[in-house]
């Protein structure tokens, strides 16, 4: 096996290999470092590299399994953090000048769960400014690229993990997700995202208390975020949002035969993209093929749901980003500097009115999901945005009509205000320019395993993604 099919290793193949002891930790681990070094400037996905430190961990792993010692789920598995949660005297960036010093002095919940179940952090991914954008550069870090097409962003604001995995530069990854942030990336970049429902996964305070905001794990396969979540899943003495008891997810499911799957292209707000639309239709003829009924459905949403939506992050992200960096605006990229600016002129009227649209949302999202088992629609409306956007000063079109720079081309936000409801976006397919396009599986509150259940029924289906050089990235 060469060592650009060993870096595209499924996690859970690695782990059974160790286990057979026919790969080790350290073998892995040599051939990321190596593949690292091969795209870390086209792609410019990783931030800082931890590459000594995570060597001899992966030496330590080796060791259990070679004396067939007891191993933890994560044993020797490389996974890229995204730079913005801690670990404890390692550095932290958020994409930020203003944090280029800063080393933390505790370790993220998440972070913690990873290190203890055996996770190994070799490298940390790249993210906008404080994660406030859908796409990912900043000043600090430069341009982070997609593998698939370099004149294209991977996504944001968790775009340096789905770069780093389509990249084959690590075989888990995190992510976070306040307007989209693990979703974007994962369909721009064909990989695999996954938003539990608020409160699955623990956040650090202030934002475990925002229900926008989720952690989740972002890979290569259903398989994989469904090995990671249930590591990172589960109540916290830190966290009084997250909730009790823990539930770990099977890796095994019963077939979607005899499903009956709701789906809307637009949700009645967005523009949608040809390509987009059809590899739409292509996956929705996947699940046609395994047995489940597709019913195309109207949400009576209102209308100023992307507004709605972008008034509670102004409120509440917005606000805490600018009492952060007060004094110190000069230093910030121009869009980051427009989220200030948009929470220093909200108002409280426009709080308490999200909260009303959400309420709207529900009252009709929540009586169609009690007659479907699934619902299913576009991830993004377009495969991707350039990779030098900026939604400070560039305006985007869609079939010729001007959205909103700020996420109008993303569907993912909807979600975020109907944050109870878990939602896996897997790849449907790539575009003519390269860039793959996804679709989100959405779930009735609080049922994560029926997302797992219709995405790895649909990745079974499809024979994986990633799977030998034509499936993968030309870098």
């Amino acid at each position: 096996m060469g060592d650009s099919d060993l870096c595209y290793l499924p996690a859970h193949d690695l782990i059974r290999r160790f286990k057979a002891k026919s790969l080790s930790p350290v073998e892995l681990l040599e051939a990321l470092i190596a593949r690292a070094e091969k795209v870390r400037e086209p792609v410019n996905c990783l931030t800082y590299t931890h590459f000594d430190s995570a060597m001899a961990a992966a030496r330590k792993a080796e060791a259990r399994y070679a004396r067939g010692a007891r191993t933890r789920p994560l044993e020797g598995l490389p996974v890229a953090i995204k730079d913005e949660s801690f670990i404890k005297g390692m550095p932290t960036s958020n994409g930020s000048l203003l944090m280029r010093d800063f080393v933390a002095e505790a370790t993220s919940t998440v972070n913690a769960r990873i290190l203890r179940a055996g996770g190994i952090v070799h490298a940390r991914t790249a993210t906008p400014e404080f994660s406030c954008a859908g796409y990912t550069w900043s000043r600090l870090w430069g341009v982070t690229r997609n593998p698939w097409n370099r004149d294209y962003t991977p996504g944001g604001s968790s775009g340096g993990s789905g770069a780093a995995l389509a990249a084959g530069l690590a075989p888990l990854a995190t992510g976070s997700d306040i307007g989209g942030s693990i979703r974007i990336p994962a369909s721009a970049t064909g990989t695999v995202g996954y938003k539990p429902p608020y409160g699955r996964v623990p956040e650090d305070p202030p934002f475990n208390l925002d229900f926008y905001c989720h952690n989740g794990p972002m890979t290569r396969t259903v398989r994989d975020a469904i090995l990671l979540q249930n590591v990172i899943a589960g109540p916290s003495e830190t966290d009084v949002a997250s909730l009790r008891p823990k539930l770990r997810l099977p890796v095994e499911y019963k077939p979607v035969r005899g499903w009956k799957i709701a789906w809307s292209m637009d949700m009645g707000l967005f523009e949608v993209d040809d390509e987009v639309q059809r590899n739409t239709k292509a996956a929705l003829d996947v699940f046609r093929e395994l047995g489940a009924e597709t019913v195309e459905v109207t949400l009576d949403w209102p209308k100023d749901v992307r507004s709605a939506g972008l008034g509670y992050l102004s409120q509440i992200f917005g606000a805490y980003l600018g009492k952060s960096v007060e004094g110190h605006e000069a230093d910030l990229t121009d869009y980051a500097r427009h989220f200030v600016e948009l929470g220093r002129g909200a108002r409280p009227e426009a709080f308490v009115h999200s909260l009303e649209v959400v309420g709207a949302m529900y009252a009709s999202f929540g009586p169609m999901m009690a007659k479907h088992d699934l619902f299913i629609c576009p991830t993004l409306v377009v495969p991707a945005v350039p990779a030098e956007y900026n939604q400070a000063r560039d305006t985007f079109q869609v079939n010729g009509r001007e959205v909103d720079p700020i996420l109008g081309w993303a569907m993912t936000l909807p979600f975020n205000m109907l944050s109870r409801c878990p939602v896996l976006s897997v790849p449907s397919g790539r575009a003519k320019n390269g860039v793959p396009t996804g679709i989100q599986l959405v779930g009735r509150t609080y049922r994560d395993a029926d997302v797992f259940r219709a995405g790895l029924a649909y990745e079974t289906a499809l024979g994986g993604w990633f799977t030998g050089q034509a499936a993968r990235p030309a870098i």
